[in-house]
């Protein structure tokens, strides 16, 4: 599904000053997978998701999605690839809050073309699959973290991608919600087949992983 060769990232904090983001990764993520990248503050996890997701360009090395290399592609196909190909689930959410939940959730359907009679149907059945049926009416301010936080899920999983991205998805909720996170995100992943991979220090969903990646200072040290 995912292949990174030798890829290194910098950032400059000066003209004197450059820190290694990432260094020298290799990595293979295989399709249907249930991944958590982990390491300690700064060392790189969710830099290395962004990478993954080409939302950050790397200074070398390759990334593959399903066989074809995507970190040198131009803006705009990256941006094809984001539409179409890879989920994200943001730490805050990032909903609109000017959209209700059901147009929330359908919201990159409908970038995509999808006919409104689809959109309309593919909402409601991962509404009701992340038990958030009932509130599809209700603006984004009017929800609990929770329950915004499946809202993101939903509309990240809406368009069937290939990849979920999530970084530190139950950073903001409480063990409740995000133990009901995970349950469910288990159940997207055997129901639709979705390899999902998080960022996360949080140890309930290094846990329930079933592979941990493990950075330090911008390297992998263990897998």
């Amino acid at each position: 599904m995912i292949e990174l060769k030798s890829v290194d990232k910098y950032f400059y904090k000066s003209q004197e000053r450059e820190v290694h983001a990432l260094r020298d990764i290799n990595l293979t993520i295989q399709e249907g997978e249930f991944s958590v990248i982990t390491g300690p503050s700064g060392c790189g996890k969710t830099t290395l998701l962004n990478t993954i997701g080409v939302l950050d360009t790397i200074d070398n090395g390759e990334i593959y999605l399903q066989n074809r290399e995507i970190a040198n592609l131009s803006s705009k196909e990256k941006t094809e690839i984001r539409l179409k190909e890879i989920g994200f689930v943001f730490q805050a959410y990032n909903l609109i809050p000017v959209l209700n939940v059901e147009e929330n959730i359908g919201f990159i359907m409908r970038l995509q073309g999808y006919s409104q009679d689809t959109i309309k149907a593919r909402v409601r059945e991962i509404a009701s699959l992340l038990q958030i049926e009932k509130q599809l009416g209700a603006l984004p301010n009017f929800l609990s973290g929770g329950q915004q936080q499946r809202v993101a899920v939903a509309r990240a999983v809406a368009s069937k991608p290939k990849i979920i991205l999530a970084d530190e998805p139950t950073a903001n909720l409480d063990s409740k919600n995000s133990t009901a996170l995970m349950e469910m995100m288990h159940e997207l992943n055997k129901k639709e087949g979705i390899t999902i991979l998080f960022s996360s220090h949080d140890d309930y969903v290094i846990k329930n992983a079933r592979r941990t990646i493990l950075l330090n200072d911008g390297e992998i040290i263990e897998s």
